[in-house]
């Protein structure tokens, strides 16, 4: 069973930054997508950003720029530091694992992935 936990959640001002971590269990499998997912209130969740095993990365078109996704290589850990931060970026940030290689394209949702954590709550203020 893998296990994910997110941190680093909290509240900000407009512009302001944050970093969030997962920290995760041993995969099982050799290869594997990771990403980063939010859901505001009353919305489904978006995919934010996807790493794959080959750290190929892709950002959601709202994020890019202000946002960067890195795989610890040291540890068990993938991180999200959040720059630039704007109201519209409020929601509960999950991350969020599937076994293979490439990492389903951003638009195929939530559904692609099989293991996920809690969340961390960001709120960002006008």
């Amino acid at each position: 069973q893998v296990r994910l936990a997110e941190s680093g959640g909290g509240s900000v001002q407009t512009g302001g930054s944050l970093t969030l971590s997962c920290e995760h269990s041993k995969f099982t499998y050799s290869s594997y997508c990771m990403a980063w997912f939010r859901q505001a209130p009353g919305k489904g969740r978006e995919a934010v950003a996807t790493i794959d095993s080959k750290d190929g990365i892709t950002y959601a078109d709202s994020v890019k720029g202000r946002f960067t996704i890195v795989k610890g290589s040291a540890g068990r850990i993938l991180t999200l530091h959040m720059n630039g931060l704007k109201p519209e970026d409020t929601g509960m940030y999950y991350c969020a694992t599937r076994g293979g290689m490439w990492c389903p394209l951003l638009f195929m949702g939530s559904r692609e992935y099989e293991y996920w954590g809690q969340g961390t709550q960001v709120t960002v203020s006008s």
